[in-house]
């Protein structure tokens, strides 16, 4: 009798090295699928795939959704300047939904009757596998071996250990996921809010370059060069992650609610995404109104919470996508930035659609567009609101 096949979301960890054998044991013919979301080299998705067969997969399966990732998720958190707690880049959140969008490909294409993750039952990804896996298969049965029996790192290293099958390198007391926007740290001193990280995201290399000057190039909001070199979406994304990795760039931590109601803490990594978001705000500042950036920011601050929780599905985020692109249309010029050792900053910004008119207005210094009488005049009227409500008060007061 042949056996049901399930396509398992594998990234070739603890975790999911876990899952190959023990959905075997559950009857299931196992297909890995590990879809690379920028966080693998050539190298390591070789040393994937032999993980998956090692423990036992029928077959292993790759995609690469490098490109997808920035082209559905990426571009539109860098043009909403989305920070989540106004530090972390959502790393994790935006792949975890591609992840679960290029497995159920794999799993039709297969005939696959379930799809499985290896998420715990204690953290967001389990809700954006689901929310992703309910709204594209809802035919498909949902498989999470690790989440159902509550397995802990040290019990899913003794399974393995027992069986004589491979332990993944690194497995233990962290957790780290590495993509294409970013890498995280989680487990182990992430779980008490005093502990200091380690000094890998503490301190920057001690052989970091020295101070230099990188020029980003956009082009509707969309970064398309580095330094004069044409790259597009994820090539420049890695080429801006290198670099700032050798400089120690984009180390933090973050602390904030989780998808469950819960709060969370975790260290992370994204060098290219913190440098990208401020260089894009930066020349935002200089060709949108006051009213574009405040309602982008409100819209974009929803956006990302979405995101984050797993509802990329919802209709209202196409919505938020169409605001956004249609702010960017002159979001395009130069940015400049300095790296150095364990910080950067934006030197400069220029751009064809600048409101910042030298020829028209300096400020505090002199302009052509009104007279010294007219701008007392407006600051008489401005002052009517405040002076009125100071009033009331006084009233009140007596």
């Amino acid at each position: 009798m042949q056996k049901p096949t399930i396509a398992l979301a594998f990234s070739g960890g603890l975790d999911t090295s876990y899952c190959v054998p023990r959905l075997i044991e559950q009857g299931f013919a196992v297909h890995t699928v590990y879809v690379d979301t920028g966080g693998a080299s050539a190298d390591e998705l070789v040393q994937i795939r032999r993980q998956a067969m090692a423990v036992g997969a029928t077959e292993h399966h790759e995609a690469d959704a490098r490109q997808a990732v920035f082209d559905r998720f990426v571009r539109y958190l860098i043009q909403g300047n989305v920070l989540r707690g106004e530090v972390y880049p959502l790393s994790v959140a935006a792949e975890r939904t591609q992840q679960a969008i290029s497995s159920v490909a794999v799993a039709r294409r297969i005939g696959a009757v379930a799809v499985a993750h290896g998420s715990t039952g204690a953290g967001n990804d389990q809700v954006r596998f689901d929310i992703a896996l309910r709204v594209l298969a809802p035919d498909l049965k949902i498989v999470t071996p690790i989440r159902d029996e509550g397995l802990t790192r040290d019990k899913a290293i003794a399974y393995l250990e027992a069986r004589n099958l491979p332990v993944p390198p690194k497995a233990g007391a962290f957790s780290i996921n590495k993509g294409l926007w970013g890498t995280t740290w989680g487990g182990g001193w992430t779980h008490d809010t005093w502990a200091a990280p380690p000094p890998e995201l503490l301190d920057p290399p001690a052989d970091a370059p020295a101070p230099s000057d990188f020029v980003i190039e956009w082009r509707q909001g969309v970064p398309a060069a580095l330094d004069g070199t044409p790259l597009a979406g994820a090539d420049l994304i890695g080429a801006m992650s290198d670099i700032c990795q050798r400089y120690g760039v984009g180390h933090n931590i973050h602390v904030g609610e989780t998808a469950l109601g819960i709060k969370g803490r975790i260290g992370f990594e994204a060098g290219a995404a913190i440098v990208l978001v401020n260089c894009h705000r930066e020349l935002e500042k200089l060709v949108l109104t006051k009213w574009q950036t405040f309602w982008k920011d409100h819209l974009s601050r929803f956006y990302g919470d979405r995101i984050h929780e797993g509802h990329y599905f919802d209709p209202a985020l196409r919505d938020i996508e169409a605001l956004i692109a249609s702010s960017q249309e002159r979001v395009t010029g130069e940015t400049r930035v300095r790296l150095a050792p364990g910080r950067f900053m934006v030197t400069g910004t220029r751009s064809p659609f600048s409101l910042m008119d030298r020829s028209v207005a300096t400020y505090g210094e002199e302009n052509r567009l009104w007279t010294g009488d007219e701008a007392r005049a407006f600051a008489r009227i401005g002052a009517i609101p405040s002076l009125l409500a100071a009033k009331v008060a006084g009233k009140g007061s007596q």
